[in-house]
């Protein structure tokens, strides 16, 4: 076995971020390369401890194996290979701010950032498909310029252990300020539907997430998932509460507000976007979010997002290709026309979802976290899509 000596170094990107950390893999053995060999001489596999590096990503051995590395739960992830050159988006952009009807980088030029939302972090969240792994193939291999990391309320979420899940979401914010990605901190109410139902726990959890964070410039804070059931009345009454405890900790912090009807602008439930504009929340630097899924929400739903997008700033912080539910078949002719209308738009999109769950939507096939094989064979067809569409163009 060759001998290896590891180093790494972070760099510092001001204003409380930091890249990844490069690993240097000079003089380690490359997959199919074996570092151990058998009795007649022939490299056939590694030991407990040994370090290979594949496809640009460095290895340890957890114990023999002769499997091919960052495919089975026999290896450890350590980093990549990289030199580390790369220019982050938060280092292309900087600190973001709401413009006219858009989303602009420091310099005040308009900007689209493209990239994934996280399941439920009580089902795939840290150490599960959020790793260090999962989130430089985001990063690094996808080009993604946000992650949306979605905090259940309830369902097994923050309600059952606020301690545990702040202590999640700081850790997995940290992670991705590493590399470099913009954040969407998502507070993912769903049922209830109104988000007055959860009010105290909201402002337990953003004063605790935006004190923890005050120091970055890279997050964006989503106050209310998908308000249903409700009235856009009731929305805007809780966005009056919850945003002034955001902005008494971090006065230019960008908040998104769900829209009522499922983050519709009220089109799912009767409602309209001048619902909206005839009772705006009455901040600045906030955008309005909506969500759509191809296969159900067809021309009658772009046709509010095109209107909505004219008048008001709008962010899509969750889409998919198939039906409401996040499930059945992709339809990729009512998608393509969705990105279409979003690149024209300069609409910035986080899509639902990176995970193995079992669901259409969820972009990696099962069992991909649990053997931490983040690579394209793994993908489902949506998720060959999104990295197409997440990386078009850089």
């Amino acid at each position: 076995m060759k001998s290896v000596n590891l180093t790494a170094a972070a760099v510092a990107v001001g204003l409380g971020m930091s890249q990844a950390q490069a690993i240097t893999c000079d003089g380690i053995n490359t997959y199919p390369d074996w570092p151990q060999t058998n009795w007649q001489g022939v490299p056939t596999h590694a030991n407990t401890n040994d370090k290979m590096q594949h496809q640009n990503k460095l290895y340890q051995a957890n114990w023999w194996t002769q499997s091919e590395p960052g495919t089975s739960s026999a290896w450890q992830y350590l980093g990549r290979c990289d030199s580390n050159t790369r220019i982050t988006p938060f280092e292309r952009h900087g600190q973001l701010s709401v413009c006219d009807t858009g989303l602009c980088n420091e310099r005040q030029e308009k900007i689209q950032l493209r990239g994934m939302s996280s399941h439920g972090l009580q089902w795939y969240g840290l150490g599960k498909c959020l790793t260090d792994l999962s989130f430089d193939t985001l990063a690094v291999d996808w080009q993604a310029d946000i992650i949306r990391l979605s905090m259940y309320v309830q369902e097994g979420g923050y309600a059952t252990n606020p301690e545990k899940f702040t202590d999640e979401m700081n850790k997995l914010i940290d992670m991705a300020s590493q590399r470099g990605l913009y954040v969407l901190v998502d507070w993912h109410q769903l049922t209830p539907g109104d988000p007055n139902a959860n009010l105290e726990l909201a402002k337990r959890f953003f004063t605790d997430i935006v004190t923890a964070n005050k120091h970055r410039k890279n997050i964006i804070y989503d106050i209310a998932n998908e308000p249903n059931n409700v009235t856009w009345t009731a929305v805007r009454e809780y966005s009056e509460q919850i945003i002034p405890v955001i902005r008494a900790i971090q006065s230019d912090a960008i908040v998104l507000v769900g829209t009522h009807g499922w983050a519709t602008f009220g089109h799912s439930s009767g409602g309209s976007v001048e619902d909206v504009l005839n009772d705006p929340v009455p901040f600045n630097n906030i955008m309005y979010t909506f969500h759509f899924y191809a296969a159900s929400h067809q021309d009658s739903y772009r046709s509010v997002l095109d209107k909505a997008s004219d008048l008001l700033p709008v962010f899509v912080s969750e889409w998919g290709a198939q039906n409401y539910d996040g499930d059945g078949s992709n339809d990729r002719i009512s998608t393509q026309k969705y990105i279409d209308l979003m690149k024209r738009k300069k609409i910035s999109w986080t899509n639902w979802n990176y995970s193995d769950d079992f669901r259409s939507g969820a972009i990696w096939k099962r069992n991909t976290c649990a053997n931490q094989n983040f690579v394209d064979s793994q993908l489902k067809e949506s998720g060959v899509w999104l990295k197409d569409w997440i990386g078009e163009g850089r």
